[in-house]
């Protein structure tokens, strides 16, 4: 398959060791092209009194761009005319990004949700209808494909478009249980990477991947997070560049909801349901009325009573009323099992 020049050298540049968004964005500037670029970093790097640069080579970038090819995916470089507005004004925009899906979602008004890994059943719900409310009004929902508050999102808002940041390669899918989800998105939203195929996630790729969602979106929205936390980054990232912070409050006895509680004592906006944060995003009309039927999440399952399984109930559990068929939709449990644990934590809970 035949690729442009230019292409290949952007990709050449971009790939080379050291060579971040920023120096990126400079010696583009400064040289007019990736192929002069190329061509002035060994002399740029014996002048800075740096060891021998070790450029990307062309082989490896070919085979790069075949297996994005191969995917059914796609390119999108910084100065590509479709590159999403609202990301390019942030100071770290990447280079490039690769995607597959709906490009169209990306010129809607974009919302960010992200929250705790090991969310409440009651955060997860609330997240869900949240994500599905916002959709139903022409808000496209990005977040990061992460458990909890993350697959919450993407579950309420599938049906509408949503988008989702992916910290590894567009072809590994982590967490491996949102395979299925990660698919599906490709397939009705809208999926991005910044790192190439084959990349597994590692945690230095976890902040980058935070600085997109928030750089796409014109809000980011926090549900249930510990202080500390990567949701909490992404708020900050989000504060830097100029966004909109809204935080979802929780109870002040459950840990989980410390971060947002923090949020909102600095300064982010409390929203509590979707009319709220459609007011705030300025030119739709928040008196719309919100449908309240969001669709079931994916089934998740486990077979037997082990330990695993109890614990991915009482994870569940926070300080707010949930359903018991809510905790056997989540957990994927049978109701029986569901039934016991809370029947065993209930027994735990009688002074003798």
């Amino acid at each position: 398959m035949p690729f442009g020049e230019e292409t290949i050298d952007k990709l050449r540049l971009i790939r080379t060791p050291h060579i971040g968004p920023v120096s990126y964005r400079q010696l583009m500037t400064r040289f007019g092209s990736a192929r002069a670029a190329l061509d002035a970093l060994p002399d740029l790097v014996m002048r800075g009194g740096g060891k021998q640069l070790k450029v990307a080579s062309r082989e490896s970038v070919e085979t790069e761009m075949k297996a994005v090819a191969a995917l059914g995916a796609r390119y999108l470089f910084l100065d590509d005319a479709d590159y999403p507005q609202w990301l390019l004004h942030i100071d770290n925009s990447p280079p490039v990004l690769t995607i597959k899906g709906r490009m169209e979602l990306l010129d809607h008004p974009l919302v960010a949700m992200v929250g705790a890994r090991n969310a409440s059943a009651g955060a997860c719900r609330f997240a869900r209808t949240l994500a599905y409310d916002l959709g139903q009004v022409g808000i496209t929902v990005v977040s990061g494909l992460a458990r909890g508050i993350d697959t919450a999102a993407h579950m309420g808002s599938l049906d509408s478009g949503t988008v989702a940041v992916i910290a590894g390669g567009m072809d590994i899918y982590y967490p491996p249980e949102n395979r299925e989800l990660q698919e599906a998105i490709a397939d009705r939203g809208l999926l991005i990477a910044e790192q190439p195929p084959g990349t597994e996630p590692r945690a230095r790729h976890f902040p980058y991947r935070n600085r997109i969602i928030a750089g796409l979106a014109k809000a980011t929205v926090v549900v249930e997070a510990a202080p500390k936390s990567g949701s909490l980054i992404t708020a900050r990232l989000a504060a830097e560049a100029g966004r909109e912070v809204m935080a979802v409050p929780g109870s002040p006895l459950d840990p989980r909801s410390q971060g947002c509680n923090q949020l909102i004592r600095e300064g982010a906006t409390l929203v509590q349901n979707a009319s709220e944060i459609a007011e705030l995003l300025g030119p739709i009309d928040s008196r719309m009325a919100f449908p309240a039927s969001p669709p079931q999440p994916m089934q998740l399952s486990f077979e037997g009573e082990s330990e695993p399984a109890r614990r991915a109930i009482t994870d569940l559990l926070g300080m707010s009323y949930v359903a018991v068929d809510e905790l056997v939709r989540q957990s994927g449990g049978s109701q029986a099992v569901v039934q016991t644990v809370l029947l065993e934590l209930g027994r735990g809970l009688i002074m003798p």
